[in-house]
């Protein structure tokens, strides 16, 4: 295994391996696929007041389901209600708007300090239009800036030749559970009506879980819908979900120099070892020399995995059933940073020399 690339320990405790809001703004998607085995669930719930004398509340739910189908590759479908396309071409007479998309990305994992970008082919069903994104991100510490250039077959069901869109934002992490975002899009073209939003949001501690509360004009979550926006002032809230298909771990993650038992190690040398208890890794940082071997031990009662944050390292990555351990053989001098998926929080680094 070739070493791996140390990178900025500072990391803030957001959730790694689910998609999290504190790396994107609510009108732009990021650049974030799921890993293997992991389904995503995010609903986001908005609504709008009508003026008195009615005040009438309008619901405006959208969801978003996507999973990880291969390192960096991921299938998905968004979904809402409302939709601008009606209004727009009455020959569309449904407002349910339903979008059916790919993504590849390239970059480091979310989180991690770079620049990393995304294409995403989207074919939505609605407006029978063939779409497509670029998105970008870089991170640096506590901030992220988000870029997308966006291109629709038929604009809001229109056809008459595609038309590109352009979007920005960025979020900036006020401390490791809590950030606010803001972003802006629009189609190319001068008399539309530009999407915006602004969005506080909030790791839930010891869950792979966010909640964001947001304000937006954007009528959906698709990629048309993220680029022309309505006269009303929307609010609500965001909710992410990731569902981890441990127990069909070995269809996508192959284990190497991993030792799972559900007893007590009799024959393994361990050069340093790790207390699980509370939902915290006891030790947060140790340090071994190459070849020797890192024991974790779960004194929770509940599952608990090592998951390596740098794609090299994955093939090391392991989990610890409730009262179990776990040893792990480290051959290559360099920094590994990890975590626990079902407990994203849980952070730890074993460094190498």
């Amino acid at each position: 295994m070739r070493p791996v690339v140390p990178f900025a320990l500072a990391v803030l405790a957001a959730p790694l391996s689910a998609q999290s809001l504190l790396y994107r703004s609510p009108n732009l998607g990021g650049t974030w696929t799921p890993d293997g085995g992991v389904i995503q669930f995010n609903f986001a719930h908005r609504f709008y007041v009508a003026p008195a004398p009615s005040h009438t509340v309008v619901n405006y739910p959208s969801f978003t389901l996507a999973a990880g189908v291969a390192r960096h590759l991921a299938l998905g479908w968004h979904f809402g209600t409302h939709s601008l396309i009606p209004s727009v071409t009455p020959s569309v007479t449904s407002s349910n708007e339903s979008e059916l998309y790919a993504r590849y990305r390239h970059g480091p994992a979310e989180g991690q300090n770079g620049f990393s970008v995304a294409v995403t082919p989207a074919y939505n069903a609605l407006a029978r239009s063939l779409d497509g994104e670029v998105g970008v991100d870089w991170t640096s510490g506590a901030i992220t800036l988000e870029g997308a250039a966006r291109v629709m077959q038929k604009p809001l069901g229109r056809s008459g030749g595609a038309k590109g869109a352009i979007a920005g934002g960025f979020v900036a992490r006020l401390t490791e559970y809590v950030a606010v975002s803001a972003d802006v899009g629009s189609l190319v073209s001068p008399t539309t009506l530009a999407t915006w939003g602004a969005a506080l949001s909030v790791v839930i501690p010891g869950s792979p879980h966010t909640f964001s509360l947001q304000t937006s004009n954007a009528p959906v979550n698709t990629i048309q819908g993220n680029s022309r926006g309505i006269s009303q002032r929307h609010y609500g809230f965001e909710f992410t979900i990731p569902l981890h298909l441990s127990r069909f771990r070995p269809w996508f993650h192959r284990s190497e120099r991993v030792v799972r038992i559900n007893q007590p190690f009799m024959n393994v040398a361990a050069a340093a070892e790790v207390i699980i208890e509370g939902l915290r890794f006891g030790n947060d940082t140790v340090t071994i020399s190459a070849g020797q071997i890192v024991k974790w031990v779960n004194r929770d009662n509940f599952e608990h995995t090592v998951t390596f944050n740098a794609p090299e390292a994955a093939h090391l990555s392991g989990a610890l059933t409730p009262k179990g351990e776990l040893a792990i053989r480290f051959d290559q001098p360099g920094t590994y940073p990890y975590h626990c998926l079902p407990h994203p929080t849980m952070r730890g680094v074993v460094v190498v020399h």
